[in-house]
């Protein structure tokens, strides 16, 4: 879908570079600006999130590689960073420097407070940005530290995401007027507009302010119960007539003290029984109990085990490339299977041959 649009990245942690990842994903050439000495979250070799990019090392601190960077991006179409607000402008490489010389350039800015703001140039991670934000809030059982699957609510939800949505936004207007942009993509604002759907639902009075007392956090039929061999099944049927499916696969049909209430009172006592039950078998045979049906049942799988499971595995979902399990790109285009993932490349793999592009073309 992206074919023939070039993205520059500049080597950073999290977000930045899970956004070049889709973008590759999507067909884009994405040059990787990697510094000649790995972050200290990085070995020296390939990382997976670099995979279908091209590798390029720059000593950003020398004139030489703030020339050939400058190069480079006057023939991009984007340009990701995630440096704190300031650090692209002391180099100059600010977006007010690359419009310059290349008007059309949307320039992605990804970071945890934003551009501007009383705490955009301090220090941060996933946990702070999204408790800040109001993201977190809803996050694990009453009584329980609210917390989430690391990374995947602020750093990519709130972040990588909203940061690609950005870029391609701002890549749809610069080719409709070949006008650049700047995308001020922060991990805050973004985590915050995704509770979105919930404040939707909480204005209709179907979900409270306080953690675990809504249908989706709080509710006996919205919450995940221990198997008997400390496997989790995740159950949310929300809906009345997929309620009544849960019930009756639990043997539990027309229990009066079962039946579904917004009385938060008996949730608890409900929840009781439910746990009670499902732990009297193993994650495999509730997983075969609830086969095929509406009762919005699944087992709690981690990535290898989801790829073994037989929806997952027709999907295709998860491949392993490289000795390396890993899933495919998404979404998918007019119903076809994504190939498998390229290679990552080495540091600086292809230092030579982009050097070489940029020499030919001056």
């Amino acid at each position: 879908m992206l074919d023939g649009v070039r993205i520059i990245e500049i080597e950073g942690l999290g977000p930045g570079p899970f956004a070049g990842l889709m973008l590759a994903d999507l067909g884009a050439d994405v040059i990787v600006v990697h510094r000649e000495t790995p972050p200290l979250s990085q070995d020296a070799g390939s990382s997976l999130i670099d995979r279908g990019k091209r590798s390029i090392v720059l000593d950003l601190k020398q004139e030489d590689g703030l020339a050939t960077l400058r190069k480079l991006a006057a023939t991009a179409d984007g340009l990701i960073e995630g440096f704190r607000p300031g650090v692209m402008e002391r180099l100059g490489l600010g977006p007010d420097a690359l419009h310059a010389q290349n008007p059309r350039l949307v320039y992605g800015r990804i970071t945890g407070w934003g551009q501007s703001g009383p705490k955009a140039s301090e220090a941060g991670h996933d946990l702070n940005y999204i408790g800040l934000s109001g993201a977190l809030h809803y996050a694990s059982m009453p009584g329980t530290p609210p917390f989430t699957p690391p990374t995947l609510v602020g750093d990519i939800g709130g972040g990588a995401m909203y940061l690609v949505a950005g870029m391609l936004a701002g890549l749809l207007r610069a080719a409709r007027t070949g006008q650049g942009t700047v995308v001020d993509a922060a991990i805050v604002d973004g985590s915050a507009h995704m509770m979105n759907l919930l404040m939707a639902a909480r204005s209709t009075g179907i979900f409270g302010l306080d953690r675990g007392t809504s249908i989706l956090d709080g509710a006996p039929w919205s919450r995940c119960y221990e198997t008997s061999d400390g496997g989790w099944l995740s159950v949310q049927c929300i809906e009345p007539q997929f309620y009544a499916e849960f019930l009756d696969k639990l043997g539990t049909a027309g229990d009066p003290d079962l039946a579904q209430t917004p009385d938060r009172a008996a949730w608890p006592a409900m929840a009781a029984r439910f746990a009670a039950i499902v732990a009297t078998k193993d994650l495999a045979d509730w997983t075969a109990v609830f086969a095929d049906s509406d009762a919005c049942v699944a087992p709690v799988l981690d990535p290898a085990a989801a790829a073994r499971d037989p929806h997952i595995a027709a999907r295709g979902t998860w491949v392993e490339v490289d000795s390396r399990l890993q899933a495919r790109a998404a979404p998918r285009f007019d119903g076809e299977r994504p190939g498998d993932p390229a290679s990552p490349p080495e540091r600086g793999e292809h230092t030579a041959e982009i050097l070489a592009s940029l020499d030919s073309s001056q």
